[in-house]
This record gives structure tokens, C-alpha cells and sequence, in this order.
């Protein structure tokens, strides 16, 4: 299904939009609060204070939001992860990057008992550079330089490592146990919308970047000789695209924990759609993130009712054999 005309790439992008937007109105409806169209449509035209429209307005509103913002932020963070890295296997969770934010915002409610949402976000973000700095050091080591499977061994690794020091850091303080989970579960459920109202100043312009640095990330991905031939400026479109990654990932931890495949599995069908120029990638990449978490945390309410399970679970049934086929075909090529 390979679209090569922007006349027929635009037409397939707004009806993913049409189709996020249906998304997002299912997940304001459905859910374990018995709830139809009629009440929410006047849960936001003629407010009543019932438990019904307090539910929709102040628990799935946010929560719809929450998860379409982060599948996008996934989304597009896995397709400039794959062009700079060469990776087909790279996204911010299989790259540790995920893990790394958890490890050092539970650091910060261990060691420093930090309580602001702001701060929080910032420590995310750092995680998130430390840890993209660390893989690509050790993913550098060696005589081969670097490589796509080093990178992704050295993010296992580091995703392993960041994760056992996190258990281990929760296991001796059931205080900080509390706290951390609400971030370490890798879902959408209870989040407040001050949580994503905090680290939009800093996804939004990640977006901007990346979807503006699409016809560069092109000709980047022909060589770094060729793109250097062609008067480009490559350290500096690789650092804006670090910058974008970092506060992409970092954002959606600090907002719902790590949420792993998003990033893999995305950019993978956004290729199948419309090939492999990222100036339409990038924003096929934010839009069927943001519809693949909805769809996924709507799954997640009814998987096991009336509990619910992380959307994090549903995330990784969907993405789990997809990463085996890539690797295997990747790995084989």
C-alpha cells in the first residue's frame, strides 16, 4: 500500500486524523462507567455535576489526551531514532532511553523526595540524555565502530541495568514504591492533565523540529558523504535530532512511564504507507501513534473488567512480534 503522490498521502493522512478524532471520542465514552454518546455530549455542552460528567470531563478527557499525545511523541521519537541510528530496531524503550528516565526520577523521589511536576519533567529529561549518551558510547566501542546491532545490544544492556537499579532502589523503600509506580506502570490511567500541560512547552517544539528537519533527515539518510557533499551541515542535524528524541522520550515518561513499541512499530507502518521520505513519516508517525495508544488504552479497560491492565501490556502484545520479524529480517539482510 505504497502511496507515491502527496495529492493521495494528504487524503490518507486526514482520514487517520478523522479517525484519530473517532479515537479519542471512544475513549471519552467507553470505560468501566456505564456512559453513552448522549452523556457525554452533554457532559460538555449542559454540565450537570452528575458522577457521569465529572468522570468524562475530569478522569477520560485527560486521559484521551494523555495517551494521544504520548503515542504521538513514541511515535515520531522511533522514526528519528531508526534515520540517524540506521536501526530498524531502534525506539526509545528497546534503547533503554525509557528505562534510563524511570531510573533517574526514581532517584529523585528516593534520594531527594522531589514532589514538583516541573522538576520531575526536567529529571525525566535528563534520564533520557544521560542514557542516549551511554548507548551510543558503548554501541561506538570496538573496531567496527558503530553498528546497528552493537547499538541495540548496548541498549538491552543499558535497559536491563536501569531497570534491575530500579527495582532494587523500590525494593528497600516502600515509600518511594508508592510514588514510583505511578510512573513505572507504563499507563495513562489516573493521570492528571496539569501532568501534560507541564511538559507540553517542551513536546511541542520537539515536534516542530522534527517534522520541519524532514527533507534534511532525507538526504541524511543517503550518507553522511553525500550530505556533506551537499553543503549539509550534518552534527548539526544530528544534534537537533538528539534534542528532539531527548525531549520527545523524556516528556512521555515523566507524563505515563515507559511505554515500550510505540517507537518500533510505528515508523515501520508509516513506511508501508508512504515510503521513505520522512517529510511525510514524521507527521504519518504522530498520528498513528497518538491512534494506536488510544485504541490500545481503550483495549485496556476491557481486557480484564473490571480491573485494567497498563497500556503498556497491550503495547507490547501488538509490538512484540513485529520486533521479532524485524530483527530476524534485519539481522539476516
Amino acid at each position: 500500500m505504497l502511496l507515491r503522490t502527496n495529492k493521495y498521502r494528504t487524503i490518507v493522512l486526514l482520514s487517520f486524523i478523522l479517525l484519530l478524532i473517532a479515537a479519542l471520542c471512544a475513549s471519552v465514552v467507553y470505560g468501566y462507567t456505564n456512559t453513552s454518546w448522549s452523556v457525554a455530549y452533554k457532559a460538555f455542552t449542559h454540565f450537570s455535576g452528575s458522577n457521569e460528567h465529572l468522570v468524562l470531563r475530569n478522569v477520560r478527557l485527560p486521559r484521551a489526551l494523555i495517551a494521544a499525545t504520548v503515542g504521538a511523541s513514541l511515535g515520531v521519537a522511533g522514526a528519528l531514532m531508526q534515520a540517524m541510528t540506521k536501526n530498524p530496531l531502534a525506539e526509545p524503550g528497546i534503547f533503554g532511553i525509557n528505562a534510563g528516565a524511570g531510573f533517574f526520577v526514581v532517584c529523585s523521589l528516593f534520594f531527594f523526595h522531589v514532589g514538583s511536576l516541573q522538576a520531575i519533567a526536567w529529571i525525566s529529561f535528563l534520564g533520557a540524555a544521560a542514557t542516549a549518551l551511554i548507548v551510543y558510547f558503548v554501541g561506538s566501542l570496538g573496531r567496527e565502530g558503530l553498528t546497528p546491532v552493537k547499538l541495540t545490544l548496548a541498549g538491552a544492556a543499558m535497559s536491563a541495568m536501569f531497570s534491575s537499579l530500579t527495582q532494587g532502589l523500590l525494593s528497600v523503600n516502600e515509600a518511594a514504591l508508592e510514588q514510583a509506580l505511578f510512573w513505572l506502570a507504563g499507563s495513562v490511567q489516573g493521570r492528571d492533565l496539569s501532568l501534560l500541560t507541564t511538559v507540553l512547552p517542551y513536546i511541542v517544539p520537539a515536534f516542530i523540529i522534527s517534522f520541519l528537519l524532514g527533507s534534511k533527515i532525507n538526504v541524511l539518510t543517503m550518507g553522511e558523504d553525500v550530505a556533506k557533499s551537499l553543503g549539509q551541515k550534518t552534527w548539526l542535524i544530528k544534534a537537533l535530532m538528539a534534542l528532539a528524541i531527548i525531549l520527545l522520550a523524556g516528556g512521555s515518561v515523566a507524563v505515563a512511564g515507559p511505554i515500550v513499541f510505540v517507537g518500533l512499530v510505528i515508523p515501520h507502518f508509516a513506511k508501508f504507507i508512504v515510503g521513505n521520505d520522512h517529510r511525510w513519516i514524521l507527521p504519518y508517525c504522530a498520528v498513528l501513534g497518538a491512534i494506536l495508544l488510544v485504541f490500545a488504552d481503550i483495549g485496556a479497560r476491557y481486557l480484564i473488567m473490571p480491573e485494567e491492565v497498563p497500556v503498556g501490556v497491550m503495547t507490547a502484545i501488538i509490538g512484540t512480534p513485529l520486533f521479532v520479524y524485524v530483527a530476524r529480517r534485519g539481522f539476516q539482510n
